[in-house]
């Protein structure tokens, strides 16, 4: 998370993760870019298509023999986030290196359950990308269709996170998990409502539940969350099944809302924007990169196996 993005294209992380899962007995899955085309990845694809270094979309999967339960992981895999046409203020940019921690985590996650050897089948769809500017850019007012069929009508490129976790979802939503989790520095709008030490927590009822349930036995500090359905209407799109934003009062729900869609069953969403990183060192870490998250997921796979 603390790579600066230069060194850090997808392919790059792409092959970290073969490198990962060769250490811990775990299988892996990479699409290219013309895969990611032809399987319908179309948030990935349009995300990306502004990006010279190619998007990735990469499946992890451990599976231990006399698991009963499946968890899904989904993790945001943003490279570098420039906000794309609707482009970031400069000063924004500087800590978009690690916009790829909700991925980072779900990959930590997945390592440290198989070291556990806990009988859980894990499941971590990472997808890699850039969100920059170029005259392939995806540009307000366009429309892509996810991975389940739904339409989306992208308003603003700098929401672009959800775009990529809805392709995620969509596919972990294919493996009919007994949980689904996604993980993602999502919205300013969470950081703004708790601050650079909590994350915000949405999903349905029991998922939202056990996810804040393993967060407080892991010592990470996490905060249930709404999801108001009168602010579904915000995310209406007059051309489209939905559209990628609202407006800006509650943004971190609708976010969430959006997420909603490309979900199935029980599932959780951890915005973990504001934890994910910290500016000042401390006895626990040092600035930068926190690793939250990542205990919270594996107190989530260990309260599955029961």
């Amino acid at each position: 998370v603390n790579t600066p993005a230069g060194f850090k294209p997808p392919t790059m992380l792409a092959g970290r993760v073969e490198d990962i899962a060769a250490e811990h007995g775990l299988t892996v899955r990479i699409y290219d870019e013309q895969e990611i085309a032809a399987e319908g990845f179309g948030g990935l694809a349009t995300v990306g298509a502004g990006a010279a270094n190619p998007p990735r979309m990469v499946v992890v999967d451990y599976s231990p023999e006399g698991a009963a339960k499946t968890l899904a992981l989904v993790g945001k895999g943003i490279v570098f986030d420039s906000g794309g046409l609707s482009i970031k203020p400069a000063g924004s940019m500087e800590e978009m290196k690690t916009d790829m921690a909700g991925a980072a985590t779900v990959l930590g996650a997945v390592q440290a359950i198989a070291d556990m050897g806990l009988a859980v089948k894990v499941r971590a769809i990472l997808p890699f990308t850039e969100n920059v500017i170029s005259g392939n850019a995806v540009r307000p007012g366009d429309v892509f269709t996810a991975r389940n069929g739904k339409t989306v009508e992208v308003l603003n490129t700098d929401a672009e996170g959800r775009l990529v976790l809805a392709d995620g979802l969509s596919l972990a939503a294919e493996e009919h998990a007994d949980l689904t989790v996604d993980v993602a520095t999502l919205t300013g709008a969470a950081k703004v409502a708790l601050g650079t030490e909590v994350a915000a927590v949405f999903g349905t009822d029991d998922a939202r539940g056990l996810v804040v349930e393993a967060a407080a036995a892991a010592g990470e500090h996490v905060w249930p969350m709404p999801l108001h359905e009168s602010y579904r209407k915000l995310i209406d799109s007059n051309i489209a099944d939905i559209k990628n934003t609202g407006e800006r009062w509650g943004g971190a729900i609708t976010a969430a809302l959006f997420l909603r869609e490309f979900a199935e069953g029980e599932w959780a969403h951890m915005d973990i924007a504001g934890p994910a990183r910290t500016s000042q060192a401390s006895s626990y870490g040092t600035k930068g990169a926190t690793g939250f998250g990542v205990r919270t997921l594996v107190a989530v796979a260990e309260a599955l196996v029961g």
